[in-house]
């Protein structure tokens, strides 16, 4: 489908062709004319899928000749990050380029004083779109500095991303300010139980949109080495000892794992640095620029970064443990074999974790390779008959009139100097 077939205004069909936006994504044919229509929608789609343009443009389309209140919020969009929150302001002002009136405010944590009087001015004179992060947004309600009691439309992108950031609490309680006629929006790249329980909460009959998980590029060798608990820091050293590695994330599935790890590992003189949910927004974005910057080599991290991190030039992922859900695998091996790259993935397997690799191979439907285990290593074990019974074969089974805003708080989109850029679509 073509973004010309869509129900949307001209002027937004414009900024599109300005952005060479031709045709529409799986997500984005499928999300955004049960949007339009006003329904509350749950979205099961990657990064990458064009989920962002796949909400922005109908409800842009909305505000842009519905009859909304000129001096209030009409829309909250939540992001579990600085780094996404601001794309995705970027993103309002391409598509908004020649719509007249409408404006967006993005407020995040780690910023001095000046920047959150900023917001607060902003949000005070009540532009149509806010951009915020969970606990940014908290302290602006806990302030005063805005009255959500006319927000028409409330989107949470990354919404699993948010939950496994410990922002549940935070999120229902930005909810109790809203009005029960608002169009809740949600989008996620899993669909885990507690994503289940917050959907049940929020949303009111809604729609559900799923895009298939996308397979690993084919430019990632994976492997997987079978072997006990105790074998796993060893391999993972022997794993690093390769001078040429200096682009590695290593996930593992806890906090408290990586904090281990990253003690251990420092201990045994390599280059790493920790990332969790433990750490506050600025110390996340310290540590992700260090390992940007090649400051740290290695970054251990739990699935805070699996779908959170942008360098094209990872060169391997090491799975300390099996991910649960096989998505989640996708996900993490994910950051490496971009653009076009050759990448790595090691995935440390032991007996009790093998129905999950089975899964994992089920989905991609692909059989990893399986060696013996780095010299020095021990020998993997041997899998008991009552395991290899799981055995299969992977694939057998198978996903108009126009307002202006008063006053000047907000960002105002319309016919700036420069024409739209074409951002990535999100």
């Amino acid at each position: 489908m073509y973004f010309d077939e869509l129900d949307i205004s001209d002027d937004l069909l414009d900024a599109l062709d300005a952005m060479n936006f031709e045709e529409c994504t799986p997500i984005q044919e499928q999300a955004i004319p049960k949007i339009l229509e006003g329904h509350d929608l749950m979205g099961i789609a990657q990064t990458g899928t064009g989920k962002t343009a796949a909400y922005l443009l109908p409800v842009l389309d909305e505000l842009s000749h519905g009859n909304y209140p000129q001096d209030s919020v009409n829309c909250i969009i939540m992001a579990p990050t600085r780094e996404l929150a601001q794309q995705i302001d970027q993103q309002v002002e391409g598509f908004a380029y020649y719509l007249d009136g409408v404006s967006s405010v993005a407020v995040y944590g780690g910023n001095d004083g000046v920047r959150f009087e900023q917001e607060r001015k902003g949000l005070e004179l009540g532009a149509d779109i806010i951009i915020a992060t969970p606990g940014r947004l908290i302290s602006h309600l806990n302030g005063g500095h805005i009255d959500l009691k006319k927000v028409s439309f409330f989107i949470l992108d990354e919404a699993d991303r948010m939950l496994d950031m410990g922002f549940y609490d935070d999120i229902m309680k930005i909810t109790s300010y809203l009005s029960d006629k608002r169009q809740t929006i949600m989008f996620s790249a899993t669909m885990p139980d507690n994503i289940q329980k917050l959907a049940q909460n929020i949303l009111h009959n809604p729609v559900e949109v799923k895009i298939a998980v996308s397979k690993p590029a084919e430019k990632i060798q994976q492997t997987a080495y079978v072997c006990h608990d105790g074998m796993k820091d060893k391999i993972v050293e022997k794993v690093l000892s390769d001078d040429t590695l200096d682009r590695v994330i290593l996930f593992a599935s806890s906090k408290m794992k990586v904090k281990e790890l990253n003690i251990t590992l420092k201990r045994k003189g390599f280059n790493v640095g920790a990332m969790h949910s433990d750490l506050v927004q600025r110390e996340r974005e310290e540590m992700m620029l260090a390992f940007k910057n090649r400051r740290i080599s290695i970054l251990i991290a739990t699935d805070i970064v699996s779908r959170g991190i942008d360098i094209d030039d990872i060169q391997l992922v090491i799975n300390y443990d099996v991910p649960r859900d096989p998505e989640d695998y996708v996900h993490r091996i994910g950051r490496t074999a971009r653009a076009n790259r050759d990448g790595q993935a090691i995935t440390l397997v032991t007996p009790k974790d093998w129905q999950y690799l089975l899964k994992i191979e089920r989905l991609i439907e692909k059989e990893i390779s399986k060696p013996d285990l780095p010299e020095g290593c021990g020998e993997k074990p041997e899998m008991s008959k009552s395991a290899m019974k799981g055995r299969h074969t992977p694939g057998r089974h198978g996903g108009k009139g126009r307002h202006s805003k008063r006053g000047n708080g907000g960002k105002r989109h319309g016919k700036p100097k420069n024409k739209p850029s074409n951002n990535a679509q999100q």
